[in-house]
């Protein structure tokens, strides 16, 4: 009986691994795609102020049109100088439930040439990488789906619910296209959920190992308030009692010295956990009593020393610009401090402008709020979502633990939500943390993420809107 099972389960494994290759093998021409629209997309600099995202929305549709995709269900959108894109891939409506949305970003942080070690508007590849602006954030997350929508549509295949992709154009600036696409355009983006190209991810240790994969689920709100003291100033060689540097400086002292309440959410509780098990020794030993009782006041020490853990404890807010006075010789009538912060979603702005402004502890102090920031709820842990990863993810590292994450950066994934889209972060690039460097110089992509993120993504698609 038992060598009749093992046989079984013999046949099943080959079965398992057959079909995985034929994946491979139907993926093969599409891998070659990939790189085209990557490469592509890459030499154009569509970074602000450079004017050619619409540009690249033009040769995505042209990719579409060629794809098989009806022109009527391909629009670009104009937004100021820039622009995004919607493509509609209809289903035959059999589930019963609304799209999944799609969603990359066109745009880049600008790259000068003269820093960088290779041209960075020019995809090249080296040492097994992709190197150029955008190669990682995220002309690899347009150039990943849109291929998938181009295999897809040539496989045949019809989803049981319309999925759409919404590129928008200036996620790296003021995000104006994303809040049209949340807003103004939600008759052509309106969705049950979003899965986002530009989050998440799976981490490889230095020996190349994968270790983890990051699902993200929220986003810290990102808002920047100036605080000013102001003063009538007068001769330096006749100083006051009061002098508006110095003030500052005392308020910006006593918000150095504050700690913002320790905060923890069904996802953060459900990371900390998930960490415990990765992170030994002391550290690791806090993350699991934070998550069973976030009053710990040593295990919360323990993680705010910790730069890459002390923005899943709570809100942070931090001193980054400094200006004051006007001349050398005179007293400085005003001095100003800009505070950035990343809200704890559900804290609220002004509960978090409210903290600040005890905790600096001058009355006098004109407090600004810089820009419109949008605040987010956090997005429920979903089974359908969380069990399509899983199986994408394990197909390449199998038993790989999934993480619920909440970043403390911003993505597109902020206005959704906002509206009432829950976002995910389900990018398919594993790599080494040391080798990223999207924004900086030299960014990269490993080149075997490439056909791996195409089954990511067709693996995640087929799973959810599949019959």
């Amino acid at each position: 009986m038992k060598r009749w099972m093992k046989m079984a389960a013999t046949a099943a494994m080959m079965g398992s691994m057959l079909s995985s290759f034929a994946q491979a093998d139907d993926a093969a021409p599409f891998v070659a795609k990939a790189r085209q629209i990557l490469e592509t997309a890459v030499s154009m600099r569509t970074a602000e102020g450079h004017g050619l995202v619409p540009k690249l929305a033009e040769y995505l549709a042209g990719e579409f049109k060629a794809g098989g995709f009806d022109e009527k269900d391909i629009h670009i959108l104009p937004v100021g100088e820039t622009a995004a894109l919607v493509v509609r891939y209809h289903g035959d409506g059999s589930s019963g439930k609304k799209p999944i949305l799609l969603s990359a970003h066109m745009d880049v942080v600008d790259a000068l040439p003269e820093d960088w070690e290779r041209d960075p508007f020019k995809l090249i590849e080296e040492d097994g990488f992709f190197f150029g602006r955008g190669s990682e954030d995220n002309k690899f997350g347009l150039s990943v789906l849109t291929t998938t929508f181009l295999r897809l549509k040539a496989e045949g295949f019809v989803p049981d619910r319309d999925l759409i992709i919404a590129f928008s154009g200036d996620e790296e600036s003021s995000m104006a296209s994303t809040k049209a696409l949340a807003h103004q355009y939600r008759d052509l983006t309106d969705s049950e959920f979003v899965l986002i190209a530009d989050g998440g991810g799976g981490l490889l240790d230095e020996d190349g190992k994968a270790v983890s994969y990051d699902f993200q689920a929220a986003e810290k709100t990102y808002v920047t308030f100036e605080a000013t003291v102001r003063n009538p100033g007068g001769h330096s060689s006749r100083p006051r009692a009061d002098n508006a540097i110095y003030e500052l400086s005392t308020s910006l002292k006593n918000i150095e010295a504050y700690q913002f309440p320790p905060e923890l959410s069904d996802l953060t509780k459900a990371y900390f956990e998930e960490m415990s098990k990765l992170t030994p020794g002391p550290i690791g030993a806090a993350m699991k009593r934070f998550a069973e009782n976030p009053k710990d006041k040593e295990a919360l020490a323990l993680l705010r020393a910790q730069p890459e853990y002390i923005g899943t404890t709570g809100t942070t807010c931090i001193a980054t610009m400094l200006r004051g006075g006007h001349a050398e010789n005179a007293l400085p009538q005003s001095a100003t401090a800009t505070i950035n912060c990343r809200v704890f979603p559900g804290s609220g702005l002004d509960n978090t402008l409210a903290q600040l402004k005890k905790a600096a502890g001058n009355d006098a102090i004109e407090w600004t709020m810089l820009g419109d920031p949008t605040e987010s709820p956090g997005s429920p842990l979903r089974d359908d979502v969380l069990n399509a990863v899983r199986h994408a993810v394990h197909a390449r590292y199998p038993d790989v633990p999934i993480i619920p994450q909440m970043s403390s950066g911003g993505s597109d994934g902020m206005h959704f939500r906002s509206v009432g889209m829950p976002s995910y972060g389900v990018s398919g690039i594993f790599m080494k943390a040391s080798d990223g460097y999207a924004h900086g110089l030299n960014e990269r992509v490993p080149v075997a993420s490439l056909p791996a993120a195409l089954e990511h993504w067709h693996i995640i698609l087929t799973d959810l809107a599949g019959k």
